[in-house]
Parts: C-alpha cells; structure tokens; sequence
C-alpha cells in the first residue's frame, strides 16, 4: 500500500522549506493579532484556561497560577527557565532522563510546568517534542494540571505549517485541551489519559 502511494506522489513537487522569520511563527498572509485570537478560542472551547501576558510578567503569572491552583509542589524539566519561578511559593521538582521521578512521585505533585514546541491555532493545539524546556512525556501525562507557557512567535495558523516545523524522530505530544474522552457510552470523562487541568499563559511579543 504504501509503494502505491509513493508511486502516485511520485511526480509531486516537494514542499519548500520552512522557514520561520525572526519573532513570527505563523503565517505571513496572517497577522499576529487573529492568529493569536483563534488560538486563544480553541483553548477556551476545549475548556482550557488562558490568559495573556506579557513578557516581562512570566514569573509573576507563572507564581499566581500556581497559588490559585493552590499547588505545593510542581515538577519542572530542566530547561524551563529558572526566572519563571521567581517568587513562586511552590517547590520545583526537577526531572530528568538521567533522574526521573517515579510514577508514584509524579502522581503525587500537585502539577507540572512547561513550554511547548509550536501551537497550533487552527486546533487549538500545544505540541510538544521532548526537548529541555518540556522534558519526558510522561510528566504531563501523570499530573493533574499542567501549566504550559507558550511564547506568541510559536503559534502558528495550522497543521502544515506545524508539521513542517517539527521533527518527526522527536517524541511528539499533540494536547488539544484537558484530557477528556467520551468513549464510555459518550459520557465525558475527564482525567483518564492526562491531566484534567490544562492552564496556558500565552506570552505576547514585546512590541
């Protein structure tokens, strides 16, 4: 099957390259403005919490987040800034590839922090690929709320152009909103395969 479809792409032209403009994510046929607004309304309709801010309120938005969460106790992978945690009550737990934290540490934390890789506006979707800033999989998987920091030059307008920014060898993690499912007779259920949780503080590029 998959010779055939190589066979009739055959006489396809490539994809150019991406190319990702200095401070711009998304496309340049759309301004900064309604692609970070749709995005925004994905989030929203998937029952996300947002709120926007500006650059140099990161830390001050990251340390409320976590007071009104009333979480304790957060873990954070190692390249998540230390900057973001100033004057955040809350203990960071570190983790790594080379010292992880246990399931049963991870579920034991009252939430996780991160960046992103790219956001897709179309979807309403937070990518993640492993890299230092997001750390393994499963710390966002395992606790209950995650507070994901994602900067306005990441948001992109859709799935190509996200897809052409991403490395497909990397560990990809599409979030599209609070875990939920209706798979048992279509009642909503949420919590079941991620966090219930999803809080996104959009970073807005300084003008």
């Amino acid at each position: 099957m998959l010779g055939r479809v190589r066979a009739a792409l055959a006489d396809v032209p490539p994809d150019e390259p991406a190319v990702r403009a200095p401070g711009r994510g998304f496309a340049d046929s759309h301004a900064a403005g309604p692609t970070l607004d749709v995005f925004e309304d994905r989030l929203r309709d998937y029952k996300a919490q947002v709120r926007r801010v500006p650059a140099d309120r990161v830390a001050a938005e990251v340390a409320a987040a976590l007071e009104r969460r009333g979480a304790q106790r957060v873990v954070a992978p190692p390249g998540v800034p230390d900057a973001w945690f100033d004057g955040a009550a809350a203990e960071r737990l570190p983790d790594s590839r080379e010292e992880p934290l246990s399931v049963g540490d991870l579920n034991g934390v009252d939430g996780v922090v991160t960046g992103c890789s790219v956001a897709i506006a179309e979807t309403g979707t937070i990518v993640l690929d492993g890299s230092p800033d997001q750390g393994r999989r499963a710390i966002t998987l395992v606790p209950d709320y995650h507070l994901c920091v994602v900067r306005a030059e990441q948001v992109v307008d859709g799935v190509p152009q996200a897809v052409r920014l991403l490395d497909p060898a990397r560990p990809l993690t599409w979030i599209s909103g609070p875990s939920a499912t209706s798979d048992i007779e279509l009642n909503r259920v949420e919590g079941v395969h991620g966090p219930r949780t999803l809080e996104v503080l959009l970073v807005e590029a300084a003008p």
